[in-house]
């Protein structure tokens, strides 16, 4: 284990990022942007409410980059071994050691830059942003001219005019009613039933085309583009996952495949929020130091040694799509002869015309696609309905036939079938729609809804101040939005 127990420089570090894409990439006010979501991006042994406090932030609009820094005086130390203390209470992690460390410290200081159209990354703790790849520019095709959605994907007979109007009418209520619950913290909330725009709103400083944070819900843009390339014969779907340090003869890693990824069944090493805190190599679990790290995510993740064998164990963990992430790069770059950085936006966004969406990297040029993630709410509506359509967008085949399907079958290593392929399915009921029901999911309450059945897509983007009570004020939502809808 390292010598880092309480992560103070790495939640510093997280913070500046998140501030960072707040404010130049969604031109979100920085004051609102760091008390709604800088401040606790990464929850981690509850230490945001103790760090709060103690974090001051400076943006720099000439260079396109965030300060974050905190002074650590003894006291302040204490505070935060004792909130560590109270989280872990069976974990010696020496103490007292640690708050000599922690004081010594000082003032801690991390920064994170924009670099244009990939984002914002974190530069490392000496200062030195140096980047490994150049920065590509991403051309975005026009919004949409005839509407949200192609007047193909809107059913005018499920509907009629009046059936149309009351329905906006209950659903606008809803709304109206949710967003003046300031507890509830919800950003932005769209409603679409049979491809009809039902009811949208935004919190005061949000609007339509400003992208949010939407965290791991960029997990399923992953599978898609991944399907994209398995229906284009660059990759397959039940061969060794073509990365080059599992090749050796004898690693137990050989044996893991696309699938195995797609399901989050790899059985790579790789320590998560629920295991006990003796079993983390560091001051986070591996899942989350991508986040708060400047660095190289794809050998980090390919890095993991085997833990189990490849499909006997379902868990949730981001070195899978970010071993996927690095596939993806590969493979449009050496097989397709393409920009891996432009490709998502031709092969797949403008083609469903999401202009806004934003996946940002590190500094090595690889998407971070597991949770640094930016669109608008109408951007994942249109993505929820190109899953809604199984592949099709406006009568042209986006997606292989049998990718959606695949991607809700639940993966046979999970214990509790509620997860896919890079996709969360309802089978268990943890929300209330129906058992078919699917949805794409982000920390903070990040949500894409999609109800076959019912022909209804949700998208719910929220903060992450208000992570701890975010599922069920989604769930007092989605049943009142249903109810609204004639739907039980």
């Amino acid at each position: 284990m390292s010598g880092e127990i309480v992560p103070v420089e790495r939640l510093l570090a997280t913070a500046a990022k998140v501030l960072c894409s707040a404010v130049f990439v969604s031109g979100r006010d920085p004051c609102e942007a760091f008390d709604n979501s800088a401040a606790t991006a990464l929850q981690a042994a509850q230490l945001p409410a103790a760090m709060s406090p103690l974090m001051r932030w400076h943006v720099d609009h000439d260079t396109g980059s965030v300060e974050m820094s905190a002074r650590i005086d003894a006291s302040a130390a204490r505070r935060l071994v004792e909130v560590c203390c109270d989280t872990y209470p069976g974990f010696d992690g020496g103490w007292r050691s640690e708050i000599e460390r922690l004081t010594r410290l000082g003032e801690i200081r991390r920064v994170a830059r924009y670099i244009g159209d990939q984002g914002v990354i974190i530069t490392p703790r000496d200062g030195n942003d140096r980047l490994f790849f150049t920065p590509a520019s991403v051309t975005r095709g026009p919004a949409p001219s005839s509407g949200w959605l192609p007047d193909a994907m809107q059913n005018f007979e499920a509907l009629s005019p009046l059936a149309l109007d009351e329905s906006r009418r209950r659903v606008d209520k809803v709304l109206d009613a949710a967003f003046l619950d300031r507890d509830a913290h919800h950003a932005a909330v769209l409603v679409a039933w049979h491809g009809h725009l039902i009811g949208e709103c935004y919190a005061d400083g949000f609007d339509a085309d400003m992208p949010l944070e939407s965290w791991s819900m960029g997990k399923t843009i992953l599978s898609a583009l991944v399907g994209q390339l398995v229906g284009r014969g660059a990759l397959v779907l039940d061969a060794p996952a073509p990365v080059g340090v599992w090749r050796s003869p004898g690693d137990p890693r050989g044996g893991i495949t696309l699938r195995h990824l797609l399901n989050m069944s790899s059985g790579l090493s790789c320590s998560g929020m629920e295991q006990p805190r003796q079993d983390w190599n560091g001051a986070l679990p591996d899942h989350f130091m991508p986040y708060a790290s400047a660095i190289d995510v794809a050998r980090y993740a390919t890095d993991r040694p085997a833990e189990h064998p490849p499909a006997t164990v379902g868990r949730y963990r981001n070195c899978d799509p970010l071993a996927l992430s690095l596939i993806l790069h590969d493979t449009v770059r050496n097989v397709l002869r393409e920009d891996p950085l432009a490709w998502p936006q031709t092969s797949l966004f403008d083609r469903i015309g999401m202009r806004g969406l934003i996946h940002e990297t590190d500094r090595y040029g690889r998407f971070i696609i597991t949770g640094f993630n930016y669109g608008s709410a109408r951007d994942w509506a249109r993505f929820g309905h190109l899953y809604l359509h199984n592949g099709l967008w406006n009568g042209e085949r986006i997606l292989p036939a049998g990718w959606v399907g695949f991607s809700r079958t639940p993966a046979p290593a999970w214990p509790e079938a509620d997860y896919g392929a890079q996709l969360w399915i309802n089978t268990n009921r943890a929300f209330p729609l129906p058992p078919d029901a699917f949805y794409l999911y982000g920390g903070g309450g990040q949500y894409v809804f999609v109800v076959p059945g019912d022909n209804i897509v949700i998208v719910r983007q929220g903060h992450s101040r208000g992570w701890a009570g975010a599922k069920v004020n989604v769930e007092r939502l989605l049943s009142k939005i249903m109810t609204a809808l004639g739907r039980t």
